[in-house]
């Protein structure tokens, strides 16, 4: 009876090291790099790269997702908002993966890898193991550590001092600005609002290797990179190639439109107010609210998050925070304090210097921002004068 309790146990060691044991691919498997096109929504503006491992001797068809994060994490919006949400390696099949891209009308390109079998099992060990609950999970980066950059972190990690990346494929660098933009439309909201939320920091110029934040860069560096001296990638295939969607935009919608019609309006009333010698109190106090506010927000972007993109941000010249302060001084029938002429000689003087930022290169500002800075120049230049001694 011990003798068979004995065999038992054994079998059952045998079985549990066979279930432990890390699956292995076959020499008929291929590992691929996967960038998708661009999509409508905001968050899908600058496309995304995945890795894909296929194996059909063993059924295996699967996507690693390093752009995965959460909805139901505690208190998701405010950390979204401070950049401290954590993103995590997802893993699906890939036919669910393509779906998605199928629906929204976005193409797909497919890289498939040069690897040895040995090669292709170091890289599916690894993706396995950050795929384990206590590894999937890092901090999201909007430039440095994103679902695109990744994907070469992860092939120098598994293959190190084999792996070089040639930098001779872009005629030119961009700085992070100009890379950001290339994926919006200048004339749009979403273009502006970036525009001013991030700071001088993202208008220095990218090295090669970090365009790669960008996947549609991933795909280009990859076709100029080598592993051991032959080049990483065996072949290139197109896997979704959908009709183009219709992109147009009406400029009744854009920015630009409702900044000039802005700035045409206050215009007119700064030009009735010299006529008849008075000021709008509510014109006032509704642009300084409103730029009050703004900088508030920018604040708060430099200073309470983590965000690495949002520091330095001279839009502040503009959008004074302190404005909120005069708020109920501008919007007082009594007679204005003497300082506010000396207030209102400062704010142009900060605009002035916004402009030197510009045409130094120290910050780049939106070219739809012009509307808006006449107006709170104009209408800041009247409050000067108005309140001269």
């Amino acid at each position: 009876m011990q003798r068979y309790i004995a065999l038992l146990i054994l079998f059952l060691c045998l079985g549990l090291n066979a279930y432990s044991r890390p699956v292995q691919l076959s020499a008929k498997a291929e590992i691929s790099v996967l960038t998708c096109g661009p999509g409508e929504d905001l968050y899908a503006t600058f496309g995304h790269s995945a890795i894909r491992v296929q194996d059909h001797n063993l059924g295996i068809d699967i996507v690693y997702n390093y752009g995965t994060f959460d909805f139901n994490t505690p208190n998701f919006y405010t950390k979204f908002a401070r950049g401290q949400l954590l993103y995590s390696l997802s893993r699906e099949r890939f036919e669910n993966f393509l779906y998605t891209y199928q629906l929204e009308n976005r193409w797909v390109k497919e890289q498939i890898l040069d690897l040895d079998t040995r090669e292709k099992n170091t890289l599916f060990q690894f993706l396995e193991n950050n795929y384990k609950p206590e590894n999937r999970k890092y901090k999201y980066d909007f430039l440095f550590n994103n679902c695109s950059t990744k994907i070469p972190f992860v092939i120098t990690s598994v293959f190190g001092n084999k792996i070089g990346f040639t930098e001779d494929h872009l005629k030119e660098t961009s700085t992070f600005r100009d890379l950001i933009q290339e994926n919006l439309h200048r004339n749009s909201w979403s273009s502006f609002g970036i525009d001013l939320a991030l700071g001088a920091d993202i208008d220095r110029k990218a090295a090669v290797k970090e365009h790669m934040f960008l996947p549609i860069y991933v795909l280009k560096q990859f076709d100029h990179t080598q592993i051991d001296n032959k080049p990483l990638v065996k072949r290139e295939r197109t896997v979704l190639d959908p009709s183009n969607g219709d992109n147009s935009t009406y400029f009744t919608t854009s920015p630009l439109f409702w900044l000039l019609i802005l700035f045409f309006f206050v215009a007119t009333i700064t030009y009735i107010d010299y006529r008849n010698l008075t000021r709008s109190r509510w014109l006032d106090v509704f642009l300084f609210l409103i730029t009050g506010v703004i900088g508030i927000f920018i604040i708060f972007l430099w200073f309470f998050t983590d965000h690495t993109a949002t520091a330095n941000n001279a839009n502040l010249l503009w959008a004074v925070p302190s404005h909120l302060g005069l708020i109920h001084i501008l919007g007082s029938k009594k007679p204005l304090p003497d300082w506010i002429h000396k207030y209102s000689l400062v704010s142009l003087l900060f605009m002035g210097l916004l402009f030197i930022f510009w045409l130094t290169g120290i910050q780049t500002f939106s070219p739809v921002l012009l509307p808006l800075l006449f107006a709170l120049i104009l209408r800041t230049a009247y409050l000067w004068r108005f309140t001269k001694a």
